[in-house]
């Protein structure tokens, strides 16, 4: 997406202007992830350094950003489009990440890298078994519904004592009110629009 660049001597050798992750500091708080992640523009910028092997200027980190944001190509972003971002990245966005451990930040010599820390933000963009498995219950409400129509029909103790139509009315309602609560679970994860904005990037 950008071309090479040269970046002279290691970075955890540069000055003092070197942006280092915090020591002693091995987890990232779920409030400082999310705080990140919620920002567009720091989502993209993650995105194209996750690409990345090593470091990147901030000059191409800016365009790639510019890019995204504009939904075009690099070649096609204006000088004014790449110095708002780049002005952004600077003054505001890499210091933030940098002071919160997820970035290596060499102001000085205007480059960035991800830190071995970062690797941590991808539970918060992929949740494991701890999200929720909506198709579970879907399967668990069937059975159970179903087992109970079944029992009915059957003319077994205690399912006939209730009409058919309860049941399929409580089937239908169980449905309804999961269905209702699924939406209600996308839409927020929509909203944050977290998981789109950063499925580009993994660690």
């Amino acid at each position: 997406m950008a071309g090479s660049v040269s970046y002279g001597r290691d970075i955890t050798q540069s000055s003092t202007m070197t942006t280092e992750p915090p020591t002693g500091e091995g987890r990232i708080s779920p409030d400082t992830a999310f705080e990140i992640l919620t920002n567009p523009r720091r989502r993209y910028a993650l995105s194209y350094l996750g690409s990345k092997s090593g470091r990147v200027s901030i000059g191409e980190l800016a365009e790639a950003v510019a890019a995204w944001e504009q939904d075009t190509s690099v070649e096609l972003v204006s000088s004014k489009e790449r110095k708002s971002v780049y002005t952004s990245l600077y003054q505001t966005h890499l210091p933030k990440m940098a002071d919160a451990g997820i970035i290596v930040y060499d102001r000085q010599r205007g480059q960035v890298r991800l830190s071995d820390t970062a690797t941590e933000l991808d539970k918060f963009v992929n949740p494991s078994s701890k999200t929720q498995n909506w198709s579970r219950y879907y399967l668990a409400l069937a059975l159970v519904g179903g087992i109970a129509i079944v029992c009915n029909l059957l003319g077994m103790y205690p399912f006939s004592l209730v009409h058919i139509l309860v049941y399929v009315a409580l089937l239908l309602a169980g449905f309804t009110l999961l269905s209702a609560a699924n939406l209600e679970f996308v839409r927020r994860k929509r909203d944050s629009s977290i998981a789109d904005d950063t499925a580009r990037w993994r660690f």
